[in-house]
């Protein structure tokens, strides 16, 4: 993956798809997960910020100039950031709020210039609006904006005065103290909260620093979404349905999304995919219908992709199923296993067993489908028994790898609360405050060895402080550690992270 670029100097080289030329209608800034200019990062390489560039591509395409400051993409601290906004002097600043980097995007929200308006959105913004809008350091925030925000933000930067007719966009009377709502005008049809995603643009990679890239396969990567909404009830994901009654699932129509795809590799000569979002691989019927236009165009004979997927959902699937996923390109499925305790499991809602992991597990890497595992340690109520079953879980995992095709690879956590989630009300209901469980910070763990093969993780080491579990945290993040070190050290030479 490429390393964060040195040479860039000006605002206009920092903030990506921006015409210099013309009055600059709109930056979105993705916050820099901690302030680089106190300890630098040590990533090559950062998720590109998906959402944020629909947004973005959708207002340029009705003639608005915007663009968009990946700070974590170019490790930017919080002086470079607002310096650089402010040399662009944009008419509005749009932030997207996440609850380990709020206290980041507060402080810069706090230094633009008087004369720039803000717009707010992204999980945290949705989880505690009230409290986001009642921050001093937001005082300029002239829009909250709810859920998915394509066609809101086209209408605010055409007029700031129309929020009083959007739905789910929320403000704050400095002088009253009041927050109000907006509300769709009588008779309206516009799909304000649920976009058709076949009618949005294609993404503009002009507005992604480091997509597509070169991958640690030798092919030339970029990530894609083929849905939004999710139907799970994980306890820990802000995306867990009960949580999120106003969103809409909807899943691209796989001609659709077969276009972007000839169109990446026509554009930059992209021949592999990542999907990124929850349905891909997590719903029969998405499965199934994506995978007989895969068939139809031979996907399979010109690209590889990656998606997230379900175990519960690939128990399920035939042999024929998952031989017909190999014939259409999947090289590697993403897999929350999250825990080796079934105890765990259950208190999470995944509707998995350790069993079923190891079955999907197994049918999917001895077919060359390699498997990515996702865990979570110190999870409310794990004990240390819990944790010593993920540890073997993880190590069986690795061993089935070691006798079949396919490779796995795990990237371990350590648990922290998100505002919104139901664990985050079950925890407030125990006694825990907001103020303690929002106290994010950054956990370095290089003083248990883990040095190297902790790149590309500064965006996943995040932690209250607080021991939610039966296993003391030094104890905890030492396991962590060692795991992430293990992981490493079997990936070495391959050039890839956990």
């Amino acid at each position: 993956m490429p390393a964060p670029s040195t040479t860039r100097t000006t605002a206009h080289d920092l903030i990506a798809g921006v015409d210099p030329a013309r009055t600059i209608d709109a930056v979105f800034v993705n916050a820099p997960l901690r302030d680089y200019t106190l300890r630098p990062r040590t990533n090559d390489y950062t998720l590109p910020v998906i959402g944020m560039a629909y947004i973005a591509t959708y207002v340029r395409q009705r003639g608005f100039n915007v663009g968009l400051l990946d700070a974590e993409a170019h490790g930017l601290g919080i002086g470079q950031v607002i310096d650089t906004v402010n040399a662009a002097r944009p008419r509005w600043v749009g932030l997207n709020l996440l609850a380990p980097t709020y206290e980041l995007s507060a402080r810069v929200a706090a230094g633009l210039d008087t004369d720039i308006k803000i717009m707010v959105g992204g999980h945290h913004a949705k989880a505690m609006p009230a409290r986001i809008l009642a921050d001093p350091r937001m005082s300029q925030v002239h829009a909250l904006v709810l859920g998915e925000a394509e066609t809101r933000v086209a209408a605010l930067l055409d007029d700031p005065g129309r929020r009083g007719e959007l739905p789910g966009v929320m403000w704050r009377d400095r002088l009253l103290g009041t927050t109000a709502t907006g509300i769709a005008r009588p008779g309206s049809t516009e799909p304000w909260m649920s976009p058709n995603l076949d009618a949005l643009p294609f993404v503009s990679r002009t507005f992604l620093a480091q997509d597509p890239c070169d991958n640690a396969r030798g092919r030339r990567e970029a990530h894609m979404v083929g849905a939004r909404g999710c139907p799970y009830e994980c306890t820990f994901c802000g995306a867990a349905a009960k949580v999120n009654p106003d969103v809409k699932i909807r899943v691209r129509d796989p001609e659709n999304i077969i276009a972007e795809m000839d169109d990446l590799h026509r554009r930059y000569g992209v021949n592999a995919f990542r999907f990124v979002d929850d349905l891909f691989l997590g719903a029969r019927r998405v499965i199934t219908t994506m995978m007989a236009a895969f068939t139809t165009h031979r996907v399979g004979d010109r690209f590889t992709w990656d998606a997230t997927g379900r175990i519960n959902v690939l128990a399920r699937e035939s042999d024929t199923s998952l031989d017909t996923l190999v014939a259409n390109g999947l090289d590697e499925v993403a897999l929350g296993i999250e825990s080796g305790s079934d105890h765990v499991l259950t208190a999470m809602d995944k509707r998995i067993t350790t069993d079923m992991t190891l079955t999907v597990a197994r049918r999917l890497l001895e077919r060359g489908i390699s498997v990515k595992g996702y865990f979570i340690l110190g999870y409310p109520g794990e004990t240390r028994d819990d944790l010593a079953a993920t540890v073997t879980h993880i190590h069986r995992l690795w061993d089935l790898a070691d006798r079949l095709p396919g490779r796995f690879r795990a990237s371990v956590f350590e648990f922290r609360p998100y505002p919104g989630t139901p664990v985050w009300n079950e925890l407030v209901a125990a006694g825990h405050t907001p103020e303690t469980l929002l106290a994010y910070s950054d956990v370095d763990l290089t003083d248990h060895g883990a040095n190297e093969s902790m790149r590309a993780r500064d965006e996943f080491n995040f932690s209250v402080g607080i021991p939610f579990a039966g296993t003391p945290l030094p104890e905890l993040r030492a396991t962590l550690a060692a795991l992430t070190r293990e992981q490493h050290q079997r990936l070495a030479g391959g050039g890839e992270t956990a």
